[in-house]
């Protein structure tokens, strides 16, 4: 008998250990939310985000984490992949609802590692990388047949369950997708919108309500959590938010809450709806075995304007611009989301994994929403598969409060309009003459003369310091070439 209790304690413990290795992963991503729309990361904001802030303080924080690109499409391809989204067919902009797509078969996906080691996997909320819809007719028709399933979705490329929207929520085909196929025909037609409520003129579902999206959505985000906690198997789940991006439509329940106009409201709506997911963790009693990232796919879209007596988005709704004494959505980060500039990629991001990662701890190393794919990988102790993640970088040992085991590459980023900069440690080289995106001057790519900054002292880009460090000049475009030559690039 006593031998019998040790073999069952023995197998207890090595239980334990499996499930500490193979925790449940969360994957949560604002779309087009700015640094400074989070209270514990922009003391100066007016809005209130209790539950972004609680979750901050119940893990790590890092204030110098970088989205691939500032712009939704490619940042989404890159945290899927491990892979620059430059490196693909797509070079600059994003795709639409309809567009082709864009994750060739063979790639893996987070997803698709995560299954393979044993994962159940899903995704709820914003795809945009391309369904491949059925045509009717010749293939090249733009007549869609939404009565066959999708050829080339999530569950394509790893994921077990999905509910989707195709794209951004200001894109038709206004439709939900659940596991490959429509919930609903797109019999009506949605009219065009002006800011704050834009949208694009297109075909749209009856059970696709625009201001009741991100509550649907967050209700089958629910549903899975229940689902998946009652099984014997980890689970990862991928929730790409749809807000506060376009159109800014915040539920009536969150108008007016801020009384800093639709956008902050909404912001307000999406701290909420985080709290929802923590919470469904919680009631599951799966909250301290749980892996949670919080992020966004880039920065805001929201300008800030310090002109003397500009009017504003608080002062009207349609005007797409904040007076720094109102609110700073990309807190003094230069310029927008689309641009080369820090605004356009710096982000959230939040890591909770209580009894691993200390509560409110942080971590001012810089990483990149590419490096998730390898991080996940060391997590659950499994090598990153031959081909895969190219241009990822583990944070574990961060998580742990440890350096680096051997020296980061470069992290490059990516404009709107195709606009490189490159990011190694203090500095950053930006391989063009203006944003890239939005901010004028646009510039274009790799015209000269590039521009230098010291992140350590001048975070705001305020002062270009190439003529000064012409050694540093060079070192880091010859860093940029090594990376960009590298295996993966098209």
């Amino acid at each position: 008998m006593r031998y019998l209790t040790i073999a069952l304690a023995v197998l207890l413990a090595a239980a334990d250990n499996l499930t500490a290795a193979q925790p449940h992963i969360v994957l949560l991503m604002a779309d087009d939310m700015g640094f400074g729309d989070v209270a514990a990361l922009n003391p100066a904001s007016k809005i209130s985000t209790p539950h972004l802030d609680a979750l901050a303080a119940a893990g790590m924080t890092f204030p110098d984490a970088h989205t691939p690109s500032s712009v939704c499409t490619p940042t989404r391809y890159g945290l899927l992949t491990g892979r620059y989204c430059w490196r693909s067919r797509l070079k600059r902009g994003v795709l639409n609802g309809y567009g082709p797509p864009l994750i060739d078969a063979q790639q893996p996906t987070i997803a698709s590692f995560l299954k393979s080691q044993g994962y159940h996997t899903g995704i709820v909320g914003k795809w945009h990388l391309g369904l491949g819809f059925a045509r009717q007719g010749k293939q090249d028709s733009r007549q869609i047949d939404y009565g066959q399933p999708v050829a080339d979705g999530p569950q394509q490329h790893g994921f077990d369950y999905s509910y989707i929207i195709p794209a951004s929520l200001d894109f038709p085909p206004y439709v939900f997708v659940n596991d490959g196929r429509v919930t609903g025909r797109p019999t009506l037609t949605q009219p065009a919108q002006p800011f704050p409520g834009f949208v694009r003129r297109g075909e749209r579902a009856a059970d696709f309500v625009m201001e009741s999206c991100l509550d649907h959505l967050l209700d089958q985000a629910v549903g899975y959590i229940k689902r998946q906690a009652r099984a014997q198997t980890p689970f990862f789940l991928y929730f790409p938010l749809t807000a506060p991006h376009k159109p800014v439509l915040p539920h009536s329940r969150f108008r007016g809450v801020t009384q800093l106009g639709p956008y902050a409201d909404f912001v307000a709506q999406v701290d909420w709806t985080v709290g929802q997911v923590i919470g469904a963790l919680e009631r599951a009693q799966i909250a301290d075995n749980t892996l949670l990232i919080y992020t966004s796919d880039n920065g805001s879209f929201m300008y800030r304007r310090v002109e003397p007596g500009f009017t504003d988005h608080v002062q009207d709704p349609t005007v797409q611009a904040y007076r720094p004494e109102h609110h700073s959505a990309n807190a003094a980060f230069r310029g927008t989301k689309a641009d080369i500039w820090e605004a356009g990629h710096r982000v959230p991001f939040f890591v909770r994994w209580p009894g691993v990662v200390r509560a409110g701890s942080r971590c001012d190393q810089p990483l990149c929403l590419t490096d998730v794919f390898s991080t996940l990988a060391e997590v659950i102790g499994q090598p990153v598969p031959p081909a895969a993640a190219p241009d990822s970088f583990s944070f574990l040992p961060l998580l742990h409060e440890r350096p680096h085991t051997r020296p980061r590459p470069p992290i490059i980023h990516h404009s709107a309009a195709g606009m490189f900069a490159v990011r190694h440690g203090k500095w950053k080289l930006v391989l063009g003459n203006g944003s890239g995106g939005r901010e004028q001057p646009r510039g274009k790519p790799f015209s000269k003369p590039y521009m230098l900054y010291n992140l350590e002292t001048d975070a705001v880009e305020h002062n270009d310091c190439s003529e000064q460090n012409p050694k540093i000049v060079r070192r880091l475009e010859q860093a940029f070439e090594q990376v960009f030559n590298s295996s993966g690039s098209d």
